[in-house]
């Protein structure tokens, strides 16, 4: 071969490393690779839409639809809530779904066979982004089912993030980028429009030792806890501890924490106090805090909402809330340091 046309990295499709890691699991049937291919194509496919949302009739909101959440829904939310699950609902591989866009749970299909997995998502996190072009994100997890036979039920979905076998997120920005750990560390994949593969570009991603940035936003400081507050200082520099770090916040949850599992840093969305005192928190616990809490593990971080590990909180509802603290360990640590101190 002439040294021209001589290859120094190995290029590694998304398919061949979802197959690759499969030896990890001799017990493996090959559901949960081929569920893993479903959810990239998913990403594919909305993607391809996202990329010109200002070209097409899917951008704003949908035509007097509001979400379980009380929030406005874009029309690309619904685009890609209906995407996942088409995609998945037929395979015979999932028990049952649940969606952030969904009050209940949604159940497979009657005509289609069951499988043992139970697959959880956030369709299009921070959609409100979508009319200014900012960068938004689909967050996804998966469990095994608990129960043994017949359609998936709530308690199949009301597992710890402990439980959790697979999760992952897809980015959808300059470029758009899909990472997601099976348990064995955290691996980014790029997608090559001009041949439509996800490439391997960040193999075994792990937290800087050193943070670069907090995210946060501080227009909602004066409702957060004493203990919040003084941890806001210490992360500035101002209470003569640390030298303090430089901000930097986007407003979707997607892009601040992948900025922040690259560059090391933190990111929270602290509870708002409320009249009994206690503070009630913003984000999902299924839907974004769990997958994302079990990525940032297996890349060498911590999450949690200022008390506990977010992955041992036992779910009591689908759409449980929670504050969320996430990021490089020490920096969350911290945090929780200031609330035992301050809040009690």
């Amino acid at each position: 071969m002439e040294p021209h046309l001589r290859f120094s990295n190995k290029i590694t499709t998304i398919e061949r490393h979802i197959l690759e890691e499969q030896q990890y699991h001799p017990e493996a049937t090959g559901d949960l690779t081929y569920l893993l291919y479903d959810i990239a194509l998913a990403g594919k496919i909305i993607a391809s839409h996202t990329n010109r949302a200002g070209l097409v009739e899917i951008i704003g909101q949908a035509d007097g639809e509001v979400n379980v959440q009380g929030e406005v829904v874009q029309r690309l939310d619904v685009f890609a809530d209906q995407t996942l699950f088409r995609l998945t609902d037929h395979t015979g591989r999932l028990a049952v779904i649940a969606s952030e866009e969904h009050e209940n749970i949604v159940p497979i299909p009657k005509e289609f066979p069951l499988g043992k997995y139970v697959l959880l998502y956030d369709p299009l996190d921070g959609s409100s982004n979508i009319d200014y072009n900012v960068s938004i994100g689909t967050i996804f997890a998966i469990y095994r089912r608990l129960s043994e036979e017949g359609p998936g039920t709530l308690d199949d979905c009301l597992q710890p993030g402990r439980k959790i076998i697979a999760a992952g997120y897809l980015l959808y920005g300059a470029s758009t980028m899909l990472v997601y750990s099976t348990g064995h560390g955290v691996h980014g994949f790029t997608l090559d429009p001009s041949v439509g593969e996800f490439l391997l570009s960040h193999p075994n991603i792990r937290i800087p030792a050193k943070p670069r940035y907090y995210s946060v936003n501080q227009g909602y400081e004066r409702k957060w806890s004493e203990g919040v507050q003084r941890y806001i200082k210490h992360l500035q520099g101002l209470d003569g501890e640390s030298k303090g770090l430089p901000a930097r916040y986007v407003g979707s949850l997607v892009a601040d924490f992948h900025r922040n599992i690259l560059s090391g840093g933190v990111y929270f969305y602290p509870g708002e106090v409320t009249e009994d005192g206690k503070p009630t928190g913003k984000l999902r616990l299924l839907y974004e805090a769990n997958p994302l809490a079990y990525l940032v593990e297996q890349a060498g971080g911590y999450a949690s909402n200022g008390y506990q590990n977010i992955l041992d909180i036992k779910p009591q509802k689908l759409h449980q809330r929670v504050p969320l603290f996430i990021g490089s360990r020490n920096l969350v640590e911290k945090a929780e340091e200031f609330i035992r101190k301050y809040d009690g």
